[in-house]
């Protein structure tokens, strides 16, 4: 069965290259997360049944937004912590597949199922995020491909984004501050995907920190680096972006 799945993956990434253009073992949060749904008109993901004594996920009218380890988030004001940065896998999931290869500029695809948890890469800063789907088909690139996405300042400096979900993480919002693997979201399909479940996933300088979403959606190769996390290793891109923004002065 896994054989026909990454068979399966290995398809769906030739038919969502196109339009996108523009793994580490799945983990049980200690509390049931809350999520904020999309404001598309579009139904969401179908989320996986509860487990017996758990309930199910809740919009986010819980009156506290819990974070995966079921405390609220806190304030960007909070000092990041001492000590070497950490990085993990984005998608906590086992089934994941991506290419060394994007359509149009520098990026990666992570092609999972709908619904499995897409995380901080590093510790940081939340820079931005979107909770509506407002790509309309046909038009030009531009901010709404991406459909629901998260958008975060990493501790080590660099700018860390993922796009299409389905999902995003109550109490996750512009200034919150996360830890490495914290839950940011669900992955999805929202934006420009080509109707494929999967993350589009891209690093950068955070030059101008919000609105520069041509830079944002990633200018410089992930796979490398996503390889070395998925192992358990520490491979920083820091050097490769700090080459990338003194060569092009943030221009993407």
């Amino acid at each position: 069965m896994r054989f026909l799945r990454t068979l399966s993956g290995l398809t769906l990434t030739a038919a969502c290259l196109a339009g996108c253009g523009g793994a580490a073992g799945a983990g049980s949060p200690a509390a049931t997360p809350h999520f904020v749904e999309p404001a598309s008109a579009a139904a969401p993901a179908a989320a996986s049944a509860p487990t017996a004594g758990t309930p199910a996920e809740s919009p986010a009218t819980a009156a506290s937004p819990a974070t995966e380890g079921g405390a609220a988030a806190t304030s960007a004001s909070a000092a990041p912590k001492a000590g070497k940065v950490k990085y993990v896998f984005p998608v906590d999931a086992s089934n994941v597949d991506f290419h060394t290869t994007h359509s149009k500029y520098p990026a990666t695809d992570l092609f999972v199922d709908c619904g499995e948890r897409f995380v901080a890469t590093t510790s940081g800063v939340v820079l931005e995020i979107s909770l509506s789907d407002k790509y309309v088909k046909g038009r030009p690139d531009g901010p709404n491909n991406g459909g629901l996405s998260v958008s975060l300042l990493g501790d080590d400096g660099v700018r860390y984004y993922g796009s299409h979900l389905s999902k995003v993480q109550s109490g996750i919002e512009a200034g919150v501050r996360v830890e490495a693997g914290q839950l940011l979201g669900r992955t999805g399909k929202t934006g420009n995907a080509n109707n494929v479940c999967h993350v589009h996933y891209g690093i950068s300088p955070p030059c101008a920190e919000t609105g520069d979403w041509k830079v944002r959606r990633g200018v410089i190769w992930p796979a490398t680096f996503l390889t070395s996390w998925r192992k358990g290793g520490q491979k920083s891109p820091v050097a490769t972006v700090e080459a990338w923004e003194k060569k092009n002065g943030c221009k993407a």
